[in-house]
């Protein structure tokens, strides 16, 4: 999802998305439900956090969280005061507030809210909580995507993305890992999102949610086969596992590579593995071997590192000879 894409992200979009995480009921501004963020204020925020906070009067156009102290600062002094000190909170256009720790908006508050169409929110949630549910949905929307080609699955705990030409047998091998006890997370397409500087995570698009399609079978419903423990949400890429032809492995890849390989995701490097495809070769064996040594390197165990400075020893004890 882009920039522009998350400033149409609509007060009612926001509400149903959280509705069950914060219990909150919708107590004004009913009248203009497709609200939604200033797109210049999108464009020069560094992150989510950037478009929630407490009241703030230097930075407008935030989701604005009311909380108990807040709640207190708006109902004190004079009438004439409390619509001033109101009022400021309105010129500040932010697409939704949201009044938290159990406490009850101020009547004035209320009735500007529905005076300037903004929605509010109330919920019994702490504000501190509020904030973090509602900057992580936003992280989600605000983080860069992109769609791949393969299979995602979760490989002893690890996720591993699949890929490779056409016709290799990448459905069924995912098919082979699952009936091993691994998990799906999504096949043919999967949405990557890069939720973090060091992470990414993969989620299956809804219209594909717990499928995976098996030429000369057809569609399979995962879950209602393999059961719940046999799918996945999502998970984090920490691995691409990319299949190739015999002839191709030969001609484009070294067999011992003395580089670990890479491929670029969304910016970001993520450890890449080459499998020729062979008659007689038990893929998926050799994939939960490349995921185990994937494990290993992860902790730091380079097994082919090791291997070179063997050689070195040996050669400079003259065993070598």
């Amino acid at each position: 999802m882009s920039l522009k894409d998350l400033a149409i992200i609509s007060a009612e979009a926001l509400f149903e998305s959280n509705r069950a995480a914060l219990r909150w009921e919708w107590i004004a501004g009913h009248a203009n439900p497709e609200r939604h963020f200033d797109e210049e204020a999108v464009k020069s925020a560094q992150s989510a956090a950037d478009l929630v906070g407490y009241l703030n009067y230097i930075h407008p156009y935030r989701v604005q969280i009311v909380g108990r102290r807040e709640v207190a600062y708006l109902s004190q002094e004079s009438p004439e005061i409390q619509d001033r000190r109101i009022s400021r909170i309105v010129t500040l256009e932010p697409p939704v507030l949201i009044v938290a720790d159990d406490s009850a908006p101020p009547p004035r508050l209320v009735a500007m809210c529905d005076r300037a169409e903004i929605p509010l929110f109330r919920t019994t949630e702490s504000a501190g909580h509020v904030i973090d549910l509602v900057r992580g949905y936003l992280s989600q929307l605000f983080a860069n995507r992109t769609t791949r080609h393969g299979v995602f699955m979760d490989i002893l705990g690890l996720g591993v993305l699949l890929t490779g030409e056409s016709g290799l047998g990448k459905s069924e091998l995912g098919l082979e890992l699952i009936s091993r006890g691994h998990g799906l997370v999504a096949d043919d397409a999967v949405d990557f999102f890069r939720i973090a500087q060091t992470a990414i995570e993969g989620r299956c698009p809804e219209l594909l949610l717990n499928l995976l399609e098996v030429r000369g079978i057809g569609l399979l419903d995962i879950k209602s086969i393999f059961g719940e423990t046999a799918v996945r949400r999502k998970m984090r890429l920490k691995l691409i596992v990319h299949l190739v032809r015999k002839e191709t492995m030969e001609r484009d890849f070294e067999r011992l590579p003395y580089e670990p390989l890479y491929e670029d995701v969304l910016g970001m490097p993520v450890r890449k593995v080459v499998i020729a495809v062979d008659a007689g070769r038990n893929l998926a064996v050799l994939v939960e071997a490349a995921v185990r040594n994937t494990i290993l390197q992860l902790r730091g165990i380079d097994t082919y590192k090791e291997f070179v400075e063997r050689h070195q020893r040996a050669i400079d004890n003259g065993s070598l000879d």
